[in-house]
């Protein structure tokens, strides 16, 4: 199973900010399953992240988070957002494996971060 890091932040709460330590937690309590069971809206986030249609501030701000939270591992993720980043990757591999696989493309492209990233995540390489 390969982890495409960029779910990462769809499930780090689909909208944070940089802190100093962490993420904020100002949108942990997004109802993430909703957003996953809503065929529109993971398409409009989809979209967003490959720069293929506009965003919200959500997928504006994930877009910006993102090539951080791939280089340091999810190092700034609480556990929460780890826990979603987690549901929302393995959504994606399984109901969108084709998305799964260009926003790989898109933002890790030579694979640099992805088995770090697993293991921040699963624990292990997948």
């Amino acid at each position: 199973m390969q982890v495409l890091t960029l779910v990462v932040l769809v499930g780090c709460a689909a909208t944070a900010v940089l802190s100093a330590d962490t993420y904020t937690t100002q949108f942990d309590n997004i109802d993430l399953e909703a957003i996953l069971k809503n065929e529109k809206l993971v398409d409009n986030y989809t979209k967003c992240l490959m720069d293929e249609g506009p965003c919200t501030n959500e997928g504006r701000t994930l877009k910006k988070l993102l090539p951080d939270a791939l280089k340091t591992a999810c190092a700034k993720c609480t556990e929460k957002q780890k826990t979603g980043a987690r549901k929302a990757i393995k959504f994606y591999q399984t109901q969108h494996p084709e998305d799964f696989k260009k926003l790989q493309q898109k933002y890790d492209p030579e694979g640099k971060f992805k088995a770090e990233f697993e293991k921040a995540l699963f624990g292990q390489t997948l």
